[in-house]
């Protein structure tokens, strides 16, 4: 019985064994590849910045104008008559859209030294400016001289005054001022929009 009661114990002691044998032989798990270093993001500039704030703007303006239809480009609230409103003598869509860009010429063309677009005679733009298609080109034209004169600015001139068709300015509130305005005017370009039934394509994809 002692002899039998011997072998038993040899017996677990021989599984135990292999058992912690094979449990430690098992290959440790792949290590994990080391994370990709991220390249270094060039530092801000009042450059870069402003680029940002005038793409920002540009993308809101031109889907606003692209999305009115042709035949409403004349449209104001005036022609609502809405009850306890006073909307006499307001632009039209299409003078909205014009005088934004012409805004935008007056303001950046004193950075980048480039003359002012020939016909402008007002504060709307040229008056020879009737299809949507020519309007909505104007637009695109004056942003497209918004991001040249974001690329003119630096900290050594941001402060310097210019010449601009209004009067004279420092060149940081000439490049801001800009955008400020015709942000403005996009907010009356939406509620000429929404009173047509069409929703703002900067607030649809949301």
């Amino acid at each position: 019985m002692k002899y039998l009661r011997t072998l038993c114990l040899l017996a677990l002691l021989s599984f135990a064994l292999g058992a912690f044998t094979q449990g430690g032989s098992k290959p440790a798990p792949p290590s994990s590849p080391a994370p990709q270093a991220q390249p270094a993001q060039p530092a801000p500039t009042f450059a870069s910045m402003l680029d940002r704030q005038i793409s920002a703007s540009e993308k809101a303006l031109v889907g606003a104008a692209e999305a009115m239809p042709e035949d409403k480009y004349n449209f104001t609230p005036e022609s609502l008559n809405l009850p306890g409103s006073d909307y006499k003598g307001v632009r039209t869509f299409a003078l909205e859209v014009r005088h934004v860009a012409t805004a935008n010429y007056a303001f950046w063309s004193a950075l980048t030294g480039d003359p002012m677009p020939a016909g402008i005679k007002g504060p709307n733009g040229p008056e020879e400016l009737k299809t949507k298609a020519e309007i909505v080109k104007f637009l695109k034209d004056s942003y497209a001289l918004g991001h040249k004169a974001a690329a003119t600015l630096t900290p050594e001139n941001v402060l310097e005054v210019v010449t601009f068709p209004m009067g004279k300015a420092p060149r940081i509130y000439l490049a801001t001022n800009g955008v400020v305005h015709a942000n403005d005017h996009y907010g009356q370009m939406v509620e000429y929009l929404r009173m047509n039934g069409i929703v703002p394509p900067a607030s649809a994809q949301r």
